[in-house]
């Protein structure tokens, strides 16, 4: 077999040439665009992983919300809960108080009322007592009513202090008031007996009130002696009603 090298040369020119033509304009636009499209994958691989990273942190931060609302929730419901506990107590403390004090004031209310009721009684019991006695000292004897009222009167005078002696005569006279008209030798007695008493004179005014029932009284504006069952029977009233008051 005969080689002819010059066919072979001019062949393997050719060869060289189309590979140089095929590098040229079919190999080269060829990487080129499977450059383009590896950089466009990569790109978007690229993008796909930014946005998974960014749907990850996206879901991290829903979830620490999340968590953070759920914990905000029960602080806040916790926080409700003890404030609704304090107000309870508060509440139920206000109640037992206003329920203690309106106790309180109904057993006072009460005490007070009891103690009222039985002074009432006490002072109805006292009063008609002391009425039957002043009924049954109404039917003395006419003397009765006065005699040995005028010594009683004139020792409660003595015994009264100078200066409410001195409140009995001028420039004020003295009244003389009998549960009955006085005879003169009574008046004449009475004005004795007072001097006596008084170291002075006495000029008497006499008046007459069936109400002292026996008894004597000697009065002035600013000076009053009582000796007579109606002043003593007040008296008896007023100490069994607990409510005695000032007697000369």
């Amino acid at each position: 077999m005969r080689i002819d090298w010059w066919t072979l040369g001019l062949q393997t020119v050719n060869v060289l040439i189309l590979v140089a033509i095929l590098a040229r304009f079919l190999f080269r636009p060829v990487i080129a665009i499977m450059e383009e499209r590896r950089a466009a994958a990569e790109k978007i691989l690229a993008d796909a992983e930014a946005e998974r990273a960014a749907a990850v942190a996206a879901g991290a931060a829903a979830q620490s919300e999340r968590e953070r609302i759920e914990a905000s929730r029960g602080a806040v419901l916790a926080r409700a809960a003890e404030e609704a506990a304090a107000l309870r107590e508060a509440a139920l403390a206000s109640a037992k108080e206003d329920a203690d004090q309106v106790r309180a004031a109904a057993e006072t209310e009460t005490r007070w009322a009891r103690a009222a009721e039985e002074a009432a009684a006490s002072e109805r019991s006292a009063r008609l007592a002391v009425d039957v006695a002043g009924k049954l000292m109404q039917r003395l004897p006419a003397s009765a009513q006065v005699d040995g009222f005028i010594d009683g009167l004139a020792g409660a005078l003595a015994s009264l202090p100078e200066a409410s002696r001195d409140g009995f005569g001028a420039p004020d006279r003295p009244t003389l008031t009998a549960p009955r008209p006085l005879t003169a030798a009574e008046i004449q007695s009475a004005r004795d007996a007072f001097a006596r008493a008084l170291g002075r004179p006495v000029d008497l005014a006499v008046a007459v009130d069936p109400s002292l029932i026996a008894g004597l009284e000697l009065e002035t504006p600013h000076a009053v002696a009582r000796n007579s069952f109606r002043a003593d029977l007040k008296r008896i009233v007023e100490e069994l009603t607990g409510h005695a008051g000032d007697h000369r």
